[in-house]
């Protein structure tokens, strides 16, 4: 099983919900009938956890993400980067077994694939501020 993959997926899934509206149960069947690989090599397990996570809590990642901005508001945060957040702060908060450095640094690398350079600084930032308010 492949964490990494499983929080990339993860973000993928979320984030196609945020657009969608899709319910949770909706996402998670789609995204069974539609893949194609192996499901053994993903841990479909934490997928299913960390997005039933954000979705319970969703006040409370979006409260904290809040927190730590200056000068800006949650709509002003590209859907993609917001979603990198909410998977993020939703492990710092809601996994015991996701580190809070490991959350973080997950969330860069996922910045670096799927978003653009400044975005990578604003993440670790934003990262960084709410761990230090935890």
């Amino acid at each position: 099983m492949n964490r990494k993959r499983s929080r990339e997926i993860a973000m993928e899934l979320l984030f196609g919900m945020t657009l969608s509206k899709n319910t949770l149960e909706e996402t998670i069947e789609n995204f069974l009938e539609d893949y194609e690989m192996n499901l053994k090599t993903i841990d479909l397990e934490y997928i299913k956890e960390i997005l039933q996570k954000i979705q319970e809590n969703m006040d409370i990642i979006d409260s904290k993400i809040e927190s730590t901005l200056t000068n800006w508001k949650l709509d002003r945060i590209s859907k993609v980067n917001l979603t990198i957040l909410r998977i993020a702060i939703g492990e710092m908060l809601f996994l015991d077994d996701v580190p809070e450095k490991v959350a973080i640094n997950e969330a860069i690398e996922i910045t670096k694939k799927y978003s653009d350079e400044k975005s990578v600084s604003f993440i670790n930032g934003v990262l960084d501020k709410a761990f230090k308010n935890m």
